[in-house]
């Protein structure tokens, strides 16, 4: 595994200590014989993606350039083909894709006209967080002087291509960071998850027709992998995880930080050299969520060693979803930690699914109670049953992410909860 040296950063004005507009950009090689791409075809550059490794950068992980491939073909499907852009960041612990529409803007814009001539898509709809006033202001200026300059709109770059680029707020609602719920925001609907199957998006997305929905880091990173070539992508992180990743680092550490970095770098290397390390010290850590809050804790033992890439996390019970790592220390309270991520996705359910709607404010009730020190381990297996009772049982991902984060409490620090109950009822 390779390290990730300054020059090969792809954003390198992620903290945006330089201009985000058109000039900077442009220096800083942005938007630099653009119009070369389109010589490779369509196919060609869904071929390269996909060889290269990207994965989404979104939460799922999948395979970026497959996802592109499940477009039909205009041969056989006369119908538009749009490419929606997933910005609205809503998992607590995660604000890198922020930091892209604030300060690397025409990176984005960009990779947004690469990926839409791939898949052949001739409008783009950026769905962004509706709390995201200044990002949307920057992203705007951004298009226009993209559209100033020739390089978005009719014969978008001079090659013969069109494609318009809209930005679309959103109302602030965490489950529209789902693809489908999102579509249904953007058509006017409720912001509520379709049934997969049929409505998978490649086949019938927005408005019914075949539809691409990326994350802004996955597509802000299209132009760097073609013009710098798919083998230097690929040296960095281990097979199956490979490129570079934006890791945003929060909690008890003494540098908070968002920072581009190598897959596959050992978690505690990433904290100690970018975040100043925990506060305290390493053996004053309690524990790491890795990827953001729907994804389960893991222990010190476990972050002394893990790497942080999909298949790793995947290993030792958890994920690397969007890189939110956040880092706790022995002076956080785990159940009321617990609790406030369990309050936050009742409040947020849409409400379709029967075990969802009911499940997760039940979920949040028990862990305020074990929190307060009340109940009996007894409690505890009630509230792991109706976990599993939840996740799995609902149309989206939003039950597991309300089961995940208390599993994870519970499979590390059931010890921990004990220890309150005991200590309140002696």
């Amino acid at each position: 595994m390779s390290i990730l040296k300054e020059s090969d950063k792809i954003f390198s004005n992620l903290y945006g200590y330089n201009d985000p507009y058109i000039d900077g950009a442009k220096k800083r090689g942005t938007w630099h014989h653009t119009k070369d791409f389109f010589d490779l075809g369509q196919t060609a550059i869904v071929n390269l993606i996909k060889d290269s490794g990207l994965r989404g950068r979104g939460g799922a992980g999948f395979s970026t350039g497959l996802k592109w491939s499940f477009i039909p073909k205009a041969e056989v499907d006369h119908r538009p083909v749009y490419l929606v852009v997933n910005a609205d960041e809503s998992e607590p612990g995660t604000c890198k894709d922020r930091d892209i529409l604030r300060n690397e803007p025409h990176k984005l814009l960009e990779g947004c006209l690469i990926a839409a001539y791939a898949v052949r898509a001739n409008k783009v709809y950026i769905y962004i967080r509706g709390e995201f006033k200044r990002e949307a202001e920057k992203l705007q200026r951004a298009i226009d002087e993209a559209y100033a300059n020739g390089l978005l709109g009719k014969n978008a770059c001079k090659s013969g291509y069109d494609c318009d680029v809209y930005i679309h707020r959103g109302a602030g609602a965490y489950i529209c960071g789902e693809e489908t719920a999102l579509l249904n925001s953007i058509e006017g609907r409720k912001g509520m998850p379709r049934q997969k199957p049929p409505a998978f998006p490649a086949s019938t997305g927005l408005w019914g027709c075949p539809t691409v929905v990326n994350n802004v880091e996955t597509i802000a990173v299209v132009p760097d992998i073609l013009r710098r070539g798919i083998e230097w992508f690929k040296s960095y992180g281990r097979p199956n995880n490979h490129g570079t990743k934006v890791f945003c680092i929060s909690g008890h550490v003494n540098k908070p930080c968002n920072v581009e970095e190598s897959m596959s770098i050992p978690l505690k290397e990433l904290i100690e050299r970018h975040a100043g390390g925990v506060i305290g010290g390493w053996d004053n850590l309690l524990a790491i969520i890795p990827g953001g809050s729907s994804v389960p804790m893991i222990t010190r033992e476990i972050a002394e060693n893990v790497l942080m890439d999909f298949d790793a996390l995947r290993e030792v019970g958890s994920g690397l979803g969007t890189a939110g790592v956040i880092v706790m220390n022995k002076s956080c309270d785990l159940i009321r930690a617990i609790a406030n991520l369990s309050k936050f996705y009742m409040h947020e359910s849409c409400g379709q699914c029967t075990p969802c709607r009911e499940g997760t404010g039940w979920m949040y009730r028990m862990m305020k109670k074990l929190a307060d020190g009340q109940g009996t381990s007894s409690d505890i297996d009630k509230l792991l049953d109706v976990t599993k009772q939840v996740e799995g049982h609902t149309i989206c991902a939003l039950g597991d992410a309300a089961a995940w984060p208390i599993q994870g409490l519970m499979k590390h620090f059931r010890w921990y909860v004990e220890e309150r109950l005991d200590a309140a009822n002696s």
